[in-house]
């Protein structure tokens, strides 16, 4: 499929989990964009995440919890040619639409990403982890979902969209994306939360994260590697 850098209809599928926290930040610029269409698909939060959704006219899926289940089933009600996966705590940069448009229309681009960076304040600790996460998906063509992947919708239906795994949907993704073409990390920033990162710890959830990907890689279960995660986010 051409993009046109111009025309494209870019679809955004949030998937939430109580993510009221910074929710209204992330909608603020894309709801309302020209030739963009924005869903919201929540895995059952109890927070406000819905009705903050809801009061700013963003179309609201339910589904049962699971990022790579939740970006799918959003992906397969929107119409745009192009797709871009938001986290409901990430704020995309000014302009993010012609920027995506641009990347897509370079038919030697399988996908794209955005540079990574923290809400402030933010210390040495973050700015190393933004650092360290921006120099893999750059050299190494390897970015993750808090960087705010995009694709062409054609190659992600060709995939099959995210594995629907408990964890780990987007390393999956993206090292099959990679065998379709390049993988373009933007020099512009997405601003994520620290609040996870700062609940734990930056070591300590920088280490339980690196664990987690070498246990992937290692074969351990999904859901054990799920469970890992969870522990951390209870902290």
């Amino acid at each position: 499929m051409s993009i046109d850098p111009k025309t494209s209809v870019i679809s955004v599928v949030i998937p939430t989990l109580n993510a009221a926290d910074g929710l209204a930040a992330a909608l603020a610029l894309v709801v309302g964009e020209p030739g963009v269409e924005v869903v919201l698909v929540d895995g059952g939060s109890r927070d406000e995440t819905v009705a903050i959704a809801k009061a700013r006219g963003v179309r609201v899926l339910d589904s049962a919890p699971g990022r790579g289940r939740q970006m799918n089933a959003g992906a397969a009600v929107t119409c745009g040619d192009i797709l871009l996966f938001l986290h409901g705590d990430t704020v995309l940069p000014a302009g993010f639409a012609a920027l995506v448009r641009e990347t897509l229309a370079r038919p030697e681009v399988a996908a794209g990403a955005f540079r990574l960076s923290f809400a402030r304040p933010t210390g040495l600790a973050l700015g190393m982890v933004a650092w360290g996460a921006n120099l893999r998906s750059r050299w190494f063509g390897r970015p993750y979902g808090d960087q705010a992947l995009f694709v062409r919708r054609e190659l992600f239906t060709a995939l099959g969209g995210f594995p629907e795994l408990p964890i780990m949907e987007d390393v999956v993704l993206v090292s099959n994306l990679r065998r379709h073409g390049r993988i373009v990390t933007r020099p512009e920033e997405v601003v994520t939360s620290a609040r996870r990162w700062q609940r734990e710890g930056v070591w300590r959830h920088t280490l339980r994260n690196q664990l987690i990907l070498f246990g992937f890689y290692l074969g351990v279960a999904g859901e054990r590697l799920a469970g890992w995660y969870r522990r951390g986010e209870k902290l």
